[in-house]
């Protein structure tokens, strides 16, 4: 038992870390929000962790992100990226490691529901709170279309790389 949670604990600092770095490669070229690129690290650790490490690797990567290099900014963007990347991570994570769902499924499904709690933040915070968001269904459009390039490199990218771990013994094979 100690010995999982300390490799959880290692493994949630490697996908934070990642989710630092690779948005700042992608930020130098002006491609941050058209590649996501912080939420390939956390939508792994949603397969790969259990639902405890997986959610704080989502909450901590997007506050860590913006204490650090400014990216996003505090407000608005901060409050709803925390909601959705921890989304992304416990939907991925009780689906394919609890319910033992698809790659392809778990995957999808995390994605889309992060985004649609990721535009419930986005009223709230516009009705509450005064901040200038577009409405919930322009917000989400925007985001979709916006982020077609990054969607494309999740749907590619995660499954092939959770199914080599899979297939290397590097994480338990759960529903490849």
């Amino acid at each position: 038992m100690q010995n999982k949670s300390v490799r959880e604990t290692v493994l949630s600092g490697l996908f934070i870390a990642l989710g630092l770095v690779l948005p700042t490669f992608f930020h130098m070229f002006g491609a941050g929000s058209t590649f996501l690129p912080m939420h390939i690290p956390i939508l792994i650790a949603g397969f790969v962790l259990s639902l405890p490490y997986a959610v704080a690797v989502g909450v901590l990567t997007p506050i860590l992100s913006s204490v650090f290099t400014g990216m996003p900014p505090m407000f608005p963007v901060l409050p709803f990226m925390v909601f959705e990347l921890a989304m992304y991570a416990a939907v991925s994570s009780i689906m394919y490691r609890k319910f033992k769902i698809n790659i392809y499924i778990s995957l999808i499904s995390s994605m889309v529901i992060g985004r649609i709690v990721s535009a419930l933040v986005v009223w709230v915070l516009a009705t509450f709170f005064m901040a200038k968001l577009p409405s919930p269904f322009i917000f989400i459009t925007g985001a979709v279309t916006q982020g077609v390039p990054g969607i494309i490199i999740q749907l590619v990218f995660i499954p092939a790389i959770i199914i080599v771990l899979a297939k290397n013994k590097l994480i338990q094979s759960e529903a490849v």
